[in-house]
């Protein structure tokens, strides 16, 4: 019989040698860190046969924690979503060992769907802006966050998502976790008086500000929409998801997001668009009017009619006033967004074709503004961008990047549309319509805003790219001829 190998971390005399040595080391040196040696000697040999054994229990964890993770500045330049970042990296770095040591785990439905093709063209010409970048460090940073986004939200669940019950668990490890922040959230906002004023403080830690909270919110509201419909009916289950459909909806309310609440609307219509398939039809004039509006305010500079007073565009701490502010067009976020547009569009104009490059836009955008559009926040401390993807995207990485990414968007709204009205089984034909409904809500977010490369927004619009693929390759196992 042949003898059994004890592993090197087990041996009695290796570990005992470590652990003696580290002592010495942390006595002489004083640097107490040291202790932590022996002890990863010991934990991490068990710890990464673990990952790489259950990859599918770091998934759940991420989709625990991403409603619970928190802006983690390392430094004043650089900072890390914590802890869900980690996650991303592990499971990004497990996946591509996975697949360099065994090709074929690499699912075949992915490499062949069209829109994973899209998207391979996409990052390659992401790639390409980062070499003509003014700011290459930044866009590669850019480039490899992109990268282990993707990976975990579009390709792991082509293997961890194959039953229904999967499916199941995935709205289930979003929604419990966010029902736990909403209801803090709603306990620490009632000590204020639900005012408008004071709703950036209880947010933290989880969220930066309300436009993060009530964005993802309102996205999750559409899957706890979907788990309510999948619910058998008399189940005790249901009416505890319709408990927590109106608690978020309350939170929604007292969020004060103007933009969450059009993505709310935007979803209900969305979802109307998708059963009677005119979702197409949409789109089009949707972006015929973008582009007329666009036309018109750059022809003799009618964008210059819009230019805020700066001595009255305010912020205001009563909502009511707020909105009243909002619709007279001096309301301080409007300003300051037709500010950073006015950049943007005068960034994209000087390079047109690859951009700025990614994450360029804050270190660059100064000399492109109009100062007609100044307001008193206009100095910006929070280093945020335009205030709309598109245009974002755009100016750092030329029209090509944009019209690829609205390919790509564009086509997961037209697949969505299709698996609705394909899928035979009502499980996915419901799963296939809320991915939908939640692209339409974050397309809506993002162009009032840039979140798509926040951790909230962003993991749940690459979790809607692979749930499409997904739910395509259950299409094909349905009907082999589609």
């Amino acid at each position: 019989m042949a003898a059994t190998a004890r592993p090197y971390y087990l041996s009695p005399v290796i570990s005992f040698g470590i652990f003696l040595l580290c002592g010495i080391l942390t006595l002489a040196l004083h640097e107490p860190w040291l202790w932590v040696l022996p002890f990863a000697w010991l934990l991490i040999p068990p710890a990464f046969r673990y990952a790489t054994h259950r990859t599918e229990n770091l998934f759940w964890l991420l989709l625990i924690i991403l409603p619970l993770s928190t802006e983690l500045n390392l430094t004043p330049q650089l900072g890390m979503d914590f802890p869900d970042e980690l996650l991303l990296v592990l499971l990004t770095g497990l996946t591509l060992l996975k697949i360099i040591h065994q090709p074929a785990w690499f699912p075949r439905a992915l490499s062949l769907h069209p829109l994973f093709m899209v998207l391979i063209i996409y990052m390659g010409w992401i790639s390409l802006t980062c070499i003509y970048s003014v700011e290459p460090i930044l866009s590669l940073k850019y480039l490899l966050a992109k990268t282990w986004y993707i990976i975990p939200f579009v390709l792991l669940p082509q293997r961890i998502l194959v039953a229904k019950n999967s499916i199941r668990k995935l709205g289930l490890c979003l929604l419990v976790p966010m029902l736990f922040v909403v209801i803090q959230v709603l306990l620490r906002h009632a000590w204020y008086g639900f005012s408008f004023e004071d709703v950036k403080f209880v947010l933290k830690p989880f969220f930066r500000n309300h436009v993060n909270y009530s964005s993802m919110l309102v996205c999750l509201l559409a899957v706890a929409w979907c788990m309510y419909r999948l619910t058998p009916v008399g189940h005790t289950k249901r009416r505890g998801i319709l408990l927590a459909i109106l608690i978020g909806l309350v939170a929604l309310v007292f969020a004060y997001s103007r933009g969450a609440w059009i993505a709310l609307l935007a979803g209900i219509a969305g979802a109307w668009f998708i059963r009677k398939k005119i979702m197409g039809a949409v789109v089009v004039l949707a972006v015929s009017g973008v582009l007329i509006s666009t036309a018109w305010l750059v022809t003799d500079r009618h964008y210059m009619r819009f230019a805020p007073d700066h001595d009255h565009t305010v912020f205001h701490t009563d909502f009511s006033e707020h909105m009243v502010a909002t619709i007279k067009m001096k309301d301080i976020s409007t300003a300051e967004r037709f500010y950073r547009w006015i950049a943007g569009v005068r960034m994209l104009a000087d390079r047109p074709v690859t951009g700025f490059g990614p994450n360029s836009f804050y270190l660059h955008y100064r000399p492109y503004t109009v100062s007609r559009f100044e307001t008193w926040v206009s100095d910006n401390p929070e280093h945020s961008t335009v205030h709309n993807y598109f245009i974002l995207t755009a100016l750092e990485q030329g029209v090509i990047g944009l019209a690829l990414f609205c390919m790509l968007f564009f086509g997961m709204l037209w697949y969505a549309q299709r698996l609705y009205h394909q899928l035979v089984e009502p499980f996915y034909k419901t799963i296939a319509l809320t991915v939908g409904v939640v692209l339409i809500m974050i397309g809506v977010i993002n162009f009032m805003s840039d979140m798509i490369e926040t951790d909230k927004i962003g993991s749940l619009f690459w979790l809607c790219l692979g749930m499409i693929i997904l739910l395509d390759s259950k299409l094909r196992q349905q009907n082999p001829s589609v």
